[in-house]
């Protein structure tokens, strides 16, 4: 390998997730991880895809494999070099699928994708994720007598073991809180929406994205907007995940 190739496999194996799966495929699926989550949430998804669908999970840095670098707090930044690893693989067509976090940062990504003429997505995916337009500067996780450890406790999805370690949860706090700062301190009012289909996912039980405020992500596309209720809450089950792998090969074919 030359220097160039071998500093671009580097930076692939960095950033980009593919659980054995190997082959060529028809259409890149990139999966974006919710806040204090990694790339491993997507850990099953070769499995549940079809052939011609190549799932490739982006892994943010401060976590799993990359903990020893430092976590982004400004989305700027997270997407300038998020378009820098990803470009080499826009090379054919792709969609992209974020939850909670990874919602609002493949949005983002999307908007800087068009803005550098760069190729598009062919869909956007958003699961638990409220719509930008409900931003009122008002942010769950802030505030709380009981910190950031009690809204994590209370949205769920985060192992019990974790929970019940203080080392352990200790651990996970820092990323998090630089996940949401990244949410917090993004103050993104794009004057044009984007021109691609959006899919949402809403928890019916979620208490933070519920269905309701789901739905002005329709603001964002000049499109077409879809809703699927998810039964559950923030974080979907196998079940809920099944049924969102199940739409958006329907979508996609």
């Amino acid at each position: 390998m030359t220097g160039t190739t071998t500093q671009r496999a580097d930076v692939d194996r960095r950033w980009f997730k593919r659980f054995g799966r190997t082959g060529p495929a028809e259409t890149r699926l990139f999966c974006f991880h919710y806040a204090g989550g990694n790339a491993s949430v997507f850990r099953g998804w070769p499995q549940d895809l079809p052939w011609y669908i190549e799932p490739v999970a982006v892994q943010l840095p401060g976590r799993a494999d990359r903990f020893t670098e430092t976590p982004y707090e400004r989305m700027t930044p997270l997407i300038d070099d998020l378009v820098g690893a990803m470009e080499p693989l826009l090379d054919r067509p792709f969609a992209l699928y974020g939850v909670s976090m990874g919602a609002r940062v493949s949005w983002a990504l999307t908007h800087a994708l068009r803005e550098r003429g760069l190729p598009g997505p062919r869909a956007l995916f958003v699961a638990a994720s409220v719509a930008p337009a409900c931003d009122d500067g008002q942010w769950e996780w802030d505030g709380r007598e009981d910190g950031l450890e009690g809204y994590v406790r209370d949205m769920g999805g985060t192992p019990v073991e974790v929970l019940e370690q203080p080392e352990l949860l200790a651990g996970l706090l820092p990323t998090l809180r630089a996940d949401l700062t990244v949410l917090s301190t993004h103050d993104f009012h794009p004057e044009t929406p984007l021109d691609i289909p959006i899919h949402a996912f809403a928890g019916t039980e979620d208490p933070e994205a519920h269905p309701a405020r789901m739905e002005d992500w329709s603001r964002e596309t000049r499109d077409r907007f879809s809703l699927t209720p998810v039964p559950g809450g923030h974080f979907f089950d196998d079940e809920g995940r099944h049924q969102v792998v199940r739409e958006i090969v329907d979508r996609l074919e």
